[in-house]
């Protein structure tokens, strides 16, 4: 690895909950692990009024989400990490002050030897990113001619395809493309990154990603979770913006991309966009109602306690048709997966918290063993992405006695077994890629809006359609009764257990 240039992050909206739960644990992680450049601070700037010492106290002193590390290591380590902190009030709104931000980041960088390379990250609404940019521009805070500027904003990235491309084109009137860095803390994710690995590194599998020998693909992102306190925002947004479009359908362009031509990020990120303009847009309504379900979470019962509807949590209309749960079925326009169904679900209130891939295969041309057990045993590869990661492989083994009676057997990985590798959270490993200036887990511009073209027809469709319906479920159980429909034969849904090779079943509720 090449020595890490000195540099100073700075985070806007760093008052937030974002910042003291994950954004300076993870720092904090990356300075234990010695991860950060020699020279390296942090400015935290947004409109509370604090003083250094004051904002070092709320995010590492007296933060709960560092209070074990607090309390296990030497009061001069956790003191060495603190002073890389510092604070700037913007008073009161993002619009001015902004001379007196840059005098500040100008000291610190000459004091600190930061050597002009900043980066600058939104944790602020994305209303005001363009204004923000704006005022950093103007304060010549984005001129490389001394040192490289780069700027991560949070998602969402957009409402629908013309909020999109409104706010890609708004921020690269003040950076470059190769200067933004749009994060989804998703493919920050180890489990994620490895889809690449099984695919393009494993001479069982690459032979046979196609649609020669796969039947189907699932992908399943289920939260046990309601939408908690955040009623009012999940309202606007509903599942298939606040999950589908963008953490769901990057883990699909993994799956469905072709080889890149090498490791670079631009290669890989060719390829993703590919496939994300291959996935087949349905834009007539009979097409979008027999291939998309819709659902909400209902009142109900799990082990005694009482579990609020949908319509019933607060900042949440009374008479909401916002989903909770979204299915989707579709198909991929190239060669590779001509005529092969891809499934994908995201939900709350589901029965367990979790996030796989599962690739079905197609059983054998010619089946010698018929009547023995093994319809609806196929070949599975699952990828499990959360929680208990790892690899599952289910394959058709002999029972033992007489005949030719074939049962499904596992063969498993887990990443707990690495029990000498220190596996870093989604975060460290993103804000160590921006600062080494590798973009190949975030998202670009083009990458955005051909997930955005693909998902628009359904948001409307689902928004004004006739034929459009919302499925009430109980909180609790896999979603809508129809929910298996969706799916073509005699296959269903996997509904997994919280452990990889848990049985899949249905969760009753009493």
């Amino acid at each position: 690895m090449n020595k890490m240039p000195n540099q100073m992050l700075i985070i806007f909206g760093a008052s937030g909950d974002l910042t003291a739960r994950k954004l300076v644990p993870a720092l904090f992680n990356l300075y234990k692990g010695k991860h950060l450049p020699e020279n390296f601070l942090v400015l935290g700037a947004s409109r509370s009024d604090m003083s250094d010492e004051e904002f070092r106290s709320r995010v590492v002193g007296a933060s709960s989400y560092l209070a074990e590390d607090v309390r296990r290591e030497e009061a001069s380590f956790i003191k060495g990490f603190a002073e890389k902190l510092f604070y700037h009030d913007l008073g009161s709104s993002y619009e001015e002050g902004y001379e007196a931000l840059a005098s500040r980041i100008q000291s610190l960088d000459k004091e600190f030897r930061t050597d002009g390379n900043f980066i600058f990250y939104l944790s602020t609404p994305p209303e005001i990113y363009e204004l923000i940019a704006k005022n950093l521009c103007e304060q010549g805070l984005t001129d490389e001619s001394h040192g490289w500027k780069r700027l991560i904003v949070e998602k969402p990235f957009g409402y629908d395809l013309a909020t999109a491309k409104a706010l890609n084109q708004a921020l690269q009137r003040f950076f470059k493309e190769s200067q933004i860095y749009r994060i989804d803390h998703y493919l920050g994710k180890e489990t994620v990154q490895n889809l690449l690995v099984t695919r393009f590194s494993n001479s069982i599998f690459e032979p046979l990603w196609n649609r020669n020998y796969i039947h189907h693909v699932e992908i399943t992102n289920a939260e046990s979770v309601g939408v908690e306190k955040r009623g009012g925002y999940y309202d606007k947004s509903g599942a298939l913006r606040d999950m589908f479009q963008n953490h769901l359908l990057q883990i699909v362009s993994l799956v469905v991309m072709e080889p890149p031509i090498g490791d670079q990020a631009e290669e890989i990120r060719n390829e993703k966009v590919k496939a994300l303009k291959s996935l087949r847009i349905m834009r007539d309504e009979e097409t979008l109602h027999e291939n998309t379900i819709r659902g909400q979470y209902l009142a109900s019962e799990i082990n005694g306690v009482k579990i609020k509807g949908y319509r019933e949590e607060e900042g949440v209309h009374p008479e909401s048709t916002t989903e909770t749960y979204a299915a989707i079925k579709f198909f991929v326009d190239n060669w590779r997966w001509k005529d092969v169904p891809f499934y994908v679900r995201t939900a709350k209130r589901m029965p367990t918290k979790v996030t796989e891939v599962v690739v079905h295969f197609k059983s054998p041309h010619h089946q010698i063993f018929q009547g023995s057990g093994i319809r609806n045993k196929d070949n599975q590869l699952i990828i499990r992405i959360q929680p208990d990661e790892g690899i599952l492989i289910k394959f058709g083994v002999k029972v033992p006695g007489q005949g030719f009676k074939v049962e499904r057997a596992n063969l498993d990985f887990y990443y707990s077994s690495l029990t000498e590798t220190n596996i870093m959270t989604a975060y460290e490993r993103l804000l160590l890629d921006a600062m080494q200036g590798d973009a190949t887990l975030y998202a670009r511009a083009d990458e955005v809006e051909a997930a955005w073209e693909f998902v628009d027809p359904i948001l409307k469709y689902w928004e004004n359609g006739k034929t459009v319906k919302t499925y009430g479920y109980s909180a609790g159980v896999w979603g809508p009764k129809n929910a298996n429909e969706l799916i073509d034969g005699y296959y269903m849904w996997r509904n997994p257990g919280a452990n990889l090779a848990d049985d899949p079943g249905f969760c009753i509720i009493n």
